[in-house]
């Protein structure tokens, strides 16, 4: 009976029963596609279930449980999302050969947010039993949110950057706390980070930083050649998946990313656009584009103009824009202002959770067990000052422990929680440089991510500070 008793189980059940609740039972919640899904269902086999249905019901406002089964491949989106798509659309047929249930696949997404919790926990487990409940409490309240947990019965890729990343840090906590590696755990542990890699292209870079992380648990254990191969081996393959994933991304999604970070970023608001275009190297002609973003009609000059495929998308590259950018700081400080503006929000607030049957008004949220997502969004200061703060004293608390450890696996669990920070820190810019001001809190859901889990991780290492020296002054009281 006590095995059951244990934090992560506790964590387990709660977690569970939380989104079986928000999921599973009563009226059905979800995200309302915003024209993304498109992408996914031509890859992965599925469309929208009612093929007259008007573009107000289908986009922005209302979440839709049922997808029509459809061929295969009818178009291509690189991403590891579409195994866990693919899979849930084969159970689906087996259940229901008429229509897909997307449920499927938020069932799919739950088993594996309750591993990744179940893997954090035994991960960290110390002498103070305090502290793996106090952490099995945090990750309840905080990653079992309907912010969170809406995502999963949509098409959305988000979810995959969320489990993937709590599953990459729990594995790779395993492996620290290991006296030697083992192949299953490593082959665990890059299996979440290729996940989160390659679920989508502004991931890819990701991928380098755990490869590299990787090559530092060679040092556990007594170095035996096989593991050594192993690890070397498999982080090799990570960093061609991240540089693969980059390259691969359809020329089309490029194109739009591009637009979008020009001239709904830099030139966005800019003081000086024809001085922006003349640093950029683009023809003055492009000013009368300033501020329009790709998807927006009766633009000037249309966005799949033939001309502006030799005057701009042959031209400029994201290199482009970051050297701007790093030629230009206060724009930048500018940009990352904005971001930090709404980057405390976990969910998108103008995509609904209900599907019209329920007879709520367009666009209707819900709020069941959003504690954490609506204390943030109202209350954590959505401010660069603190953002800035914020992740200065974390990776400096973290580099104290990092220095302060003695034993390699100390040193190495201080350097997965800097590089949590530092994946914060890319996925907080990537938007700036990527995909200028367009959907920029939407964007941000792997910041928010991150975020959430630096925040867990402060408040449990200050719980388990202060445990350690409770108990070192009662034995000095002794």
């Amino acid at each position: 009976m006590g095995k059951w008793l244990k934090a992560e189980w506790l964590y387990v059940a709660a977690a569970g029963i939380v989104a079986i609740v928000l999921l599973f039972a009563g009226p059905f919640i979800g995200v309302a596609d915003n024209g993304d899904f498109l992408r996914i269902m031509g890859t992965a086999g599925l469309n929208y279930y009612d093929a007259g249905e008007s573009y107000e019901d289908r986009f922005f406002g209302y979440a839709h449980a049922l997808f029509a089964y459809d061929g295969f491949l009818r178009g291509f989106y690189p991403s590891t999302q579409i195994l866990l798509v693919v899979l849930a659309r084969l159970i689906g047929g087996i259940a229901n050969g008429e229509a897909f249930d997307i449920r499927i696949l938020g069932g799919i997404y739950t088993a594996l947010l309750l591993a990744a919790g179940y893997v954090a926990i035994t991960a960290v487990r110390t002498e103070f039993r305090i502290v793996s409940a106090l952490l099995a409490l945090l990750m309840v309240f905080v990653f079992a949110d309907v912010g969170y947990l809406a995502y999963f019965n949509s098409l959305f890729g988000e979810p995959v950057s969320f489990v993937f990343l709590l599953l990459s840090i729990g594995f790779g906590l395993k492996l620290a706390r290991s006296e030697q590696p083992t192949v299953p755990l490593l082959l665990l542990f890059y299996a979440s980070v290729l996940f989160l890699t390659c679920s989508k292209t502004q991931n890819a870079p990701i991928g380098i930083g755990f490869a590299l992380l990787g090559l530092r648990y060679i040092g556990l254990g007594d170095k035996g050649r096989r593991i050594r191969t192993w690890i070397v081996g498999l982080s090799a393959f990570t960093v061609l998946a991240s540089v693969t994933m980059y390259v691969a991304a359809p020329k089309d999604f490029k194109e739009i990313n591009i637009y979008q970070t020009v001239f709904f970023g830099i030139l966005n608001n800019s003081p000086d656009v024809e001085g922006d275009l003349d640093k950029l190297g683009l023809p003055q002609r492009l000013s009368v584009l300033a501020g329009t973003n790709y998807f927006q009609a009766g633009t000037a000059i249309p966005q799949n103009d033939p001309s502006l495929k030799e005057d701009f998308y042959d031209r400029i590259s994201h290199f482009d824009v970051l050297g701007f950018y790093l030629s230009h700081p206060g724009r930048l400080v500018e940009k990352m202002a904005y971001a930090a503006e709404n980057g405390m929000s976990i969910r998108p607030y103008y995509l609904g959770n209900y599907e019209k049957s329920e007879g709520k008004e367009r666009g209707a949220l819900s709020f069941r067990f959003s504690g954490w997502s609506e204390f943030k969004h109202r209350y954590v200061p959505n401010e660069l000052w603190f953002v800035v703060a914020f992740f200065a004293a974390y990776m400096a608390v973290a580099c104290l422990e990092w220095f302060k450890a003695r034993a390699l696996g100390s040193r190495i669990k201080a350097e997965l929680f800097l590089l949590l920070a530092l994946t914060g820190i890319f996925a907080f810019l990537i938007p700036i440089l990527g995909d200028g001001q367009a959907d920029m809190g939407k964007h941000l859901f792997l910041f928010n991510v991150c975020f959430d889990a630096m925040v867990v991780s402060s408040v449990v290492w200050a719980i388990y500070r202060i445990c350690k020296q409770v108990r070192e002054l009662g034995h000095t009281g002794q």
